[in-house]
């Protein structure tokens, strides 16, 4: 089974740009490196106060700053170009083409209520600022897998993972994201971001197929799971098999209908790109164990009967 890198890690190296390190010297000028260094030291350490003070008033207060000043780095010239790798806990992802990318946060007011912000970054010829702030509608929708989306009414996550694939000279982009959510679940989520013909982004679509089921059900928009708090679950795209992995999850209570009690129960479901959109498969592994044959050809705790313990000396 793949599993992923823990949530800290994935924040820690996602300042880690896909641009040619020569990029920085030669597209921004040494004073503009300057000011984006001083901008980087104020948004470090209001990242820090966003995601760990402990009162709710003053993390909005923090999170109020550090939305400001993240604009206007981005305003200096090529700032595009600028990793910010010092500031931690906030994505920063790259499109594998290096075409934009995408700022996102978290911003937790109760243990009850978690908001995302964000903004898209356009890569420009010249330099100059395009940006697209994300308002997470997610708590004005009961439906929030049906439709297709602006920036506007973006529904909220912290990406962890955003992959590229084409279809008739088109780009369409893969996002994977998590919303802390409240304190007895956590939801993840996946969606495909494409850009309209004005250069408008458009998060979902009908891309996710389950024709092939033997039960088919409705494309989706968008999927997600949900499931208990600080569970292990997978949701990515797995490079060696060229495809997307997700957990299938099971009550760990016989409850389907209280999905904070949702763990995997050790099957995965994939989707496949074919022709423009993701086609589901029900399940990706089918091995099984013949009857009476262990996973291992020697147990870990069993020692043959012709094999002896070293003996033990005195002392020892």
């Amino acid at each position: 089974m793949y599993r992923f890198l823990p949530l800290f890690l994935v924040f820690a190296v996602s300042g880690i740009y896909r641009i040619a390190a020569q990029a920085l010297p030669t597209l921004i000028s040494p004073n503009a490196v300057k000011q984006l260094q001083y901008k980087e030291d104020t948004l470090k350490d209001f990242a820090f106060y966003l995601l760990t003070d402990s009162l709710p008033e003053e993390r909005m207060v923090a999170d109020s700053v550090f939305t400001r000043t993240l604009v206007r780095a981005l305003q200096i010239p090529f700032s595009f170009y600028y990793p910010f790798d010092s500031v931690l806990g906030i994505s920063k992802m790259y499109a594998p083409d290096s075409s934009f990318r995408i700022i996102t946060w978290n911003l937790q007011y109760n243990d009850y209520y978690n908001r995302q912000r964000g903004a898209i970054q356009i890569n420009t010829k010249d330099g100059k600022l395009k940006l697209f702030p994300l308002r997470d509608a997610s708590e004005f929708t009961d439906r929030p897998a049906d439709s297709v989306r602006s920036a506007k009414n973006w529904i909220g996550a912290l990406y962890y993972n955003i992959i590229k694939k084409e279809e008739q000279g088109k780009a369409f982009y893969t996002l994977f994201g998590l919303d802390p959510n409240n304190a007895k679940s956590t939801v993840k989520w996946m969606e495909v971001l494409h850009f309209s013909h004005q250069g408008e982004p458009l998060f979902g679509g009908p891309f996710f197929s389950y024709e092939r089921d033997s039960i088919p059900k409705e494309t989706q928009m968008r999927v997600s799971l949900e499931y208990k708090k600080n569970a292990r679950v997978l949701m990515d795209y797995i490079p060696e098999l060229d495809m997307i992995l997700m957990d299938r999850l099971i009550s760990e209570n016989d409850d389907a209908e209280s999905p904070w009690t949702f763990v995997p129960d050790g099957d995965q479901e994939g989707f496949n790109w074919k022709k423009g959109k993701w086609l589901h498969i029900n399940k990706v592994f089918n091995h099984k164990l013949k009857d009476g044959k262990a996973p291992r050809e020697l147990p870990i705790f069993e020692i043959p009967s012709q094999q002896k313990l070293p003996a033990v000396k005195k002392g020892d």
